[in-house]
């Protein structure tokens, strides 16, 4: 994916750069991965207005560059777990 199919009305050009940046980052393993989820914190965090404008090709990017960076995996839903009412009676109520 180019930075020009990242770029979407109203996002800044600094927060698509650091988008772009990251994804090569995240195909390629470098080191500068942290300092670029740091720099795109930091813009979202300055400039709110920036999250509601992302498409969901800058959120996947975000999104796979911090399941790397911290290695933990993000699921879609939680299971429930099963519980048996075999041994129970009247009497355990």
């Amino acid at each position: 994916m180019s930075l020009q199919s990242l770029q979407s009305d109203g996002i800044s050009p600094d927060l698509q750069m650091k988008i772009a940046s990251l994804q090569d980052a995240i195909l390629s393993t470098h080191p500068t991965m942290p300092i670029l989820l740091k720099e795109i914190h930091t813009i979202l965090k300055n400039d709110p207005s920036n999250v509601t404008l992302l498409g969901e090709d800058e959120i996947a990017i975000i999104v796979s560059g911090l399941k790397q960076q911290t290695k933990v995996a993000i699921t879609e839903s939680a299971t429930k777990k099963k519980v048996s009412l075999k041994g129970v009676s009247i009497a355990d109520l």
